[in-house]
């Protein structure tokens, strides 16, 4: 099962979403609007992002849902 962990300073106001474990190598790369893709320093591989001053609430979101599936029903069809 898939994992995502979120982190959120308040004080900082930085929100932190990892998909696969933060590496010591990690680099980030900006992509506008205050969020940063962290990759994997050696791969490449997009690992997670921040979200440079977050609020709860905050409109950078708006477009974003989640939708929970059960894996069966991910399998391609003939």
């Amino acid at each position: 099962m898939a994992q995502i962990k979120v982190f959120y300073e308040a004080d900082t106001e930085l929100l932190s979403v990892f998909w696969q474990v933060p590496r010591r190598n990690q680099i980030g790369t900006e992509l506008g609007d205050g969020v940063i893709l962290i990759k994997d320093g050696v791969s490449g591989e997009p690992i997670g992002l921040e979200v440079l001053s977050y609020r709860p609430g905050d409109d950078r979101f708006d477009a974003v849902s989640v939708e929970l599936v059960k894996v069966s029903s991910m399998q391609p069809t003939s």
